[in-house]
């Protein structure tokens, strides 16, 4: 082979070596195919080639030589000279179609790489969508953006906590809730408040944190049901038919983010004035007329007067709502078992669950617990865990093995006769 000048791809020189290896015996053909990821019928082809030809057998036959459907030089000549001269100001798409009409049939792709590479076009990349402020909502309570402020509040030698606010995109009107963190529990107090001061907003602007969104995969019954996998949070939103809109910036829910700074400097200056240093405190200070004195100040009226909350059905209990809610399946002895700990489900429940159902192991936030059945809440009792399994004793020392005491003569020493020996 003459010398010269040899370009090989990544996946080539990676055959080389592999193909190196057998040539020295150190693989076998079978294994040097799973490692190229070919066929063992390729494997022998690249062999073949790379014992007969060296480094050049393994280059591919296509390189180097001009594909079937490549125009001619002429042809090239011809259109680029067409496009310099008398379609100069129109685009690779509008200039394809009028060669076309001459005859010059060529693709705009194809036509715009060669006017590219003639210098007769260059790319001309989009500029950034211009962002213009969203208009606020037009009824109060079509959409509450809720986040949470995570502050020293009590003051720099303090812990922080988390300050779940929510505000009415169409007035601004404010409602907050004080906690150590941005938890489930957290978020549905905060919402709770603000439902059964207002009524049930018809969205919530959130961002993607894992108490609002997740990311799992759907269960089984979600499956079946045709459902998306929510939270704990969105399955109450969920009861209540809120849509959950998210935010992937800071920048989307503008709004809440720039009321944080308000509370960080008013509500931090009324708590150091009046000596609070709970959050116990903090709440009962929200609660006590704080939240209505900035309502007052910096709420302003909708463009909409008409009322975007949908009023609590008078049967709905909001404990109901804000809730943790777990599927249990009913044991043989119509028992269930919740944390750790065995319910059994009393002879009088009409109607009764079987074996095998699932009832619902509902949870309100002041730590009751409820069994659920086709809406109906069980009665049940709290019983004491099943005693556990008695487990033998563990050996204190180990067993000794006991010598063998047998004779030299013994038949199991002798070698045994096979049945074709004799």
């Amino acid at each position: 082979m003459g010398m010269g000048h040899l370009t090989m791809s990544g996946a080539e020189r990676a055959r080389k070596v592999v193909l190196e290896r057998v040539v020295r015996g150190e693989l076998s053909l079978l294994e040097a195919s799973c490692v190229m990821g070919v066929s063992y019928r390729h494997s022998k082809r690249l062999l073949a080639r790379y014992r007969s030809e060296g480094d050049a057998g393994l280059v591919h036959r296509s390189r180097g030589r001009l594909s079937t459907r490549a125009k001619p030089e002429g042809f090239r000549a011809c259109v680029l000279a067409c496009c310099r001269e008398e379609l100069c100001e129109l685009g690779p798409t509008l200039a394809s179609e009028k060669l076309a009409e001459r005859g010059l049939v060529i693709d705009h792709e194809t036509l715009r790489r060669w006017l590219m590479e003639d210098g007769q076009w260059r790319r001309h990349r989009s500029a950034k969508a211009h962002r213009s402020r969203r208009e606020r909502k037009a009824q109060f309570g079509e959409m509450v953006q809720l986040d949470g402020s995570h502050h020293r509040w009590f003051g720099a030698e303090r812990d922080s906590a988390c300050l779940m606010n929510l505000v009415d995109d169409a007035t601004g009107t404010t409602l907050s809730y004080l906690a150590e963190e941005e938890t489930t529990e957290a978020a549905m107090r905060a919402l709770w408040k603000w439902v059964s001061r207002y009524g049930i907003p018809r969205a919530l602007y959130l961002d993607r944190k894992s108490v609002y969104m997740t990311s799992r995969p759907p269960t089984l019954e979600e499956q079946l049901a045709d459902k998306d996998p929510v939270t704990v949070f969105g399955a109450a939103c969920e009861k209540l038919s809120i849509k959950l809109i998210t935010a992937y910036s800071p920048q989307a829910k503008g709004r809440v983010e720039r009321n944080h700074a308000v509370y960080q400097d008013r509500f931090c200056h009324e708590l150091r004035l009046q000596g609070i240093t709970t959050i116990a405190g903090a709440n009962e200070l929200l609660e006590g007329g704080f939240v209505d004195s900035l309502n007052r100040k910096f709420a302003k009226p909708p463009r909409d007067r008409k009322e975007g909350h949908r009023p609590v059905p008078a049967h709905l209990d909001l404990r109901d709502v804000f809730c943790i809610d777990e599927l249990r399946t009913v044991s043989a002895d119509w028992c269930i078992r919740h944390d750790n700990r065995y319910y059994q489900i009393a002879r009088l429940n009409t109607p009764l669950p079987k074996p095998a159902d699932k009832i619902i192991v509902r949870q309100w936030l002041d730590g009751t617990l409820h069994l659920v059945f086709k809406n109906r809440k069980l009665t049940y009792s709290p019983i004491e865990e099943p005693p556990a399994r008695p487990q033998a004793p563990k050996p204190t020392t180990a067993a000794k093995s006991i010598a063998s005491t047998s004779s030299p003569k013994h038949p199991w020493r002798k070698p045994c006769l096979s049945a074709y020996s004799r």
